[in-house]
């Protein structure tokens, strides 16, 4: 089933917009640099999926005696170049899990979460989907890239799972209605960003270095363009790239510093980032650049100079060193329990949870309803909550499947997220 037309414009300037997802292109997004991290991506993921094994185990055995047990399934890259990202989500959403069991569940039932690796692979997910149905899957977290998102939404739409998405960015993520996601769209991010650039007066001449074949890229520039000319700054040059040749930014760079761009724009993700920013350092080109939550992942890519991204900027939901309780309380948890800083994917994967446990209390959901009837139930009650979340305050749906929130953005300083 198709949604009415979503509107990609929200009220207010800063509001309408921004970030997150991370979307991605699934047949685009790996590159050398961030093949590189994929061993370690996959060393932690089968650390994680042994707790997440022996978590379920618990609350499995804890459900006997309760309400029942409510399985939420998982999607995301766990290995390969993009699995900053799906580890992230789902390490954020297991913390969340273990919250809720130890304050009583959701209505009485116990939750058991169950992530599956896509490996970045649209048909990889559909794979991971079925096997989360054959285990019982009630509801889905997932995915946490755009491409393999949407392929997964035929699915759900066809079975009537309630699916909502940590990150998935492309507007068609959303485009049935049993389909949300805690992340704003690509069309928003472009349009912050370029509000963000214009209103805070951080440049007058702008470059943008985006990939023309990837959806989400392409999406967030062509907004970002569009925008571009309500504002005080000129872009006075676009250079594009595509999947077959992105590891050689030489052209695009001197294109950027012949036209005496003071900021350069990098609707892209964190892989081909390194190493343009490796490649300006190079040429002696010293400029800023600013990024969507694609950069998210950066300070991780292995054999990368961080101090090269010193001052970099980017719109994201979330910042580690926010100062609010709920913050500081899940920072010392995923340090704790994953020795690492969590970025935004954890941080949605975080929210995707508390997210449907608000709808599941609205809703009255009992683990004995079908996945037909919890669809039916979660996708009314997500038009009529309001979440206080990490990537967000008094965050509301409507039938769109889009969220409202306002945006935030962060540098880096000193190797760390800071907020701006």
């Amino acid at each position: 089933m198709k949604k009415k037309m979503l509107s990609l414009v929200l009220a207010g300037a800063m509001t309408a917009a921004m970030l997150t997802g991370c979307g991605s292109d699934a047949g685009t997004e790996t590159s050398d640099a961030g093949t590189e991290t994929s061993d370690a991506g996959a060393e932690t993921s089968e650390a994680a999926t042994e707790d997440t094994t022996e978590e379920s185990a618990d609350t499995a055995e804890a459900a006997q005696s309760s309400g029942g047990t409510f399985k939420i399934g998982g999607i995301g890259p766990l290995t390969g170049g993009a699995a900053v990202y799906g580890i992230a989500a789902m390490n954020g959403s297991q913390i969340a899990v273990d919250e809720i069991n130890a304050a009583g569940g959701i209505n009485g039932m116990t939750v058991e979460l169950n992530f599956q690796d896509d490996e970045l692979d649209a048909e990889k997910s559909i794979n991971a989907y079925n096997a989360l149905k054959d285990w019982g899957a009630q509801v889905l977290d997932g995915c946490v890239t755009s491409a393999c998102s949407i392929a997964v939404s035929a699915k759900t739409a066809e079975d009537q799972m309630f699916q909502l998405t940590p990150s998935g960015s492309a507007v068609e993520c959303v485009a049935n209605d049993n389909a949300f996601r805690i992340c704003f769209s690509d069309p928003n991010q472009g349009a912050a960003s370029a509000q963000y650039i214009g209103e805070n007066g951080l440049a007058s001449k702008v470059a943008v270095i985006y990939d023309s074949s990837d959806v989400y890229s392409s999406g967030i520039y062509e907004k970002f363009a569009a925008e571009a000319a309500n504002q005080s700054f000129e872009i006075v040059s676009a250079g594009a790239f595509t999947a077959d040749n992105k590891t050689d930014f030489s052209v695009q760079l001197q294109q950027a510093k012949d036209a005496g761009a003071e900021l350069v724009f990098l609707p892209i993700y964190y892989t081909e980032a390194s190493l343009i920013l490796t490649q300006a350092a190079d040429m002696g080109f010293d400029v800023t650049f600013f990024g969507c939550d694609g950069l998210d992942g950066i300070l991780n890519v292995e054999n990368f100079d961080t101090s090269l991204a010193e001052g970099v900027m980017l719109l994201t939901p979330f910042a580690a060193d926010a100062t609010d309780d709920l913050t500081v309380k899940f920072v010392t948890t995923y340090n704790e329990k994953y020795g690492e800083t969590p970025n935004q994917f954890a941080a949605d994967g975080y929210d995707v949870i508390y997210t449907i446990k608000a709808a599941a209390e609205k809703a009255g959901i009992t683990a004995d309803m079908s996945t037909e009837e919890i669809c039916a139930a979660l996708s009314q009650a997500m038009t009529e909550i309001s979440v206080d979340g990490l990537t967000g305050e008094g965050i509301t749906w409507d039938a769109s499947g889009e969220p409202t929130k306002a945006p935030k953005a962060v540098v880096i300083k000193d190797g760390v997220y800071t907020a701006m």
